[in-house]
């Protein structure tokens, strides 16, 4: 039980024995994932989960505001509707309230574990570019090696921006392309070099390494955490 359904508070028969069942099942399968250094997308499932029951706390309903821009507008609409509808049923509520005062401390603890293991992982992995960076960095290559090996796993990436109210932010997507093996005659810098005459639409292409000196799992754990240095790299 890897996912908690997004409703899962109101979902189905609300009872505190059977959620309390759901929510521990769930815990537990993330911590296991935590315990072998799986990253994501677990921490950012316990993220929306928590801050979803936090606003049910403090406010008896859900705000359009508390999900992701991943939900349809229907998925919006019809969760409000269901908030609305247990908030003017006291015994409901009190039964909600139940589950949110057993959820939140669980939650809590669950996600103070997910950030020191983020925080570890960082710790194990250098960014750096490779050769000159050029002026232009919102588009380009990040090379992955892990544990001193020859092995070097290539993204393309591309930086965009978003506004949300007053707010604006950046986000990154990346796309695999391929797997070299470095060699003597095939260094950081030779590589580049034949990304940019193989993709002629990045001539001179922001190119960054992301070393990690454990060997991670890549696309739960370490491929995330690279995509967040390097947001902040190029910030």
């Amino acid at each position: 039980m890897d996912s908690l359904k997004h409703d899962w508070l109101t979902e189905g028969l609300i009872d505190y024995e059977y959620k309390k069942y759901i929510l521990l099942a769930y815990l537990k399968d993330v911590g296991k994932r935590f315990s072998q250094a799986e990253l994501y997308p677990f921490m950012s499932d316990l993220i929306f989960h928590y801050r979803n029951l936090i606003k049910v706390k403090e406010s008896k309903k859900i705000m359009s505001e508390s999900f992701p821009e991943t939900l349809s507008k229907a998925d919006i609409s019809k969760l409000q509707l269901t908030y609305k509808k247990i908030v003017s049923d006291d015994q409901v509520m009190e039964q909600i309230e139940e589950i949110i005062g057993f959820a939140v401390p669980k939650f809590k603890d669950l996600l103070e574990e997910g950030k020191e293991l983020y925080e570890f992982v960082e710790e194990q992995i250098e960014l750096a570019p490779v050769g000159v960076s050029p002026i232009y960095a919102q588009e380009g290559y990040l090379f992955i090696n892990q544990d001193a090996s020859n092995d070097l796993a290539i993204y393309r990436y591309q930086m965009t921006f978003f506004e949300h109210a007053e707010e604006r932010f950046r986000s990154i997507s990346t796309k695999y392309l391929m797997n070299e093996v470095r060699s003597i005659s095939k260094t950081y810098e030779n590589i580049k070099i034949g990304l940019a005459k193989t993709f002629s639409d990045l001539p001179n292409p922001a190119t960054y390494l992301a070393i990690s000196k454990l060997s991670l799992p890549l696309q739960q754990t370490v491929l995330p955490v690279a995509k967040r240095m390097l947001v902040r790299k190029i910030s």
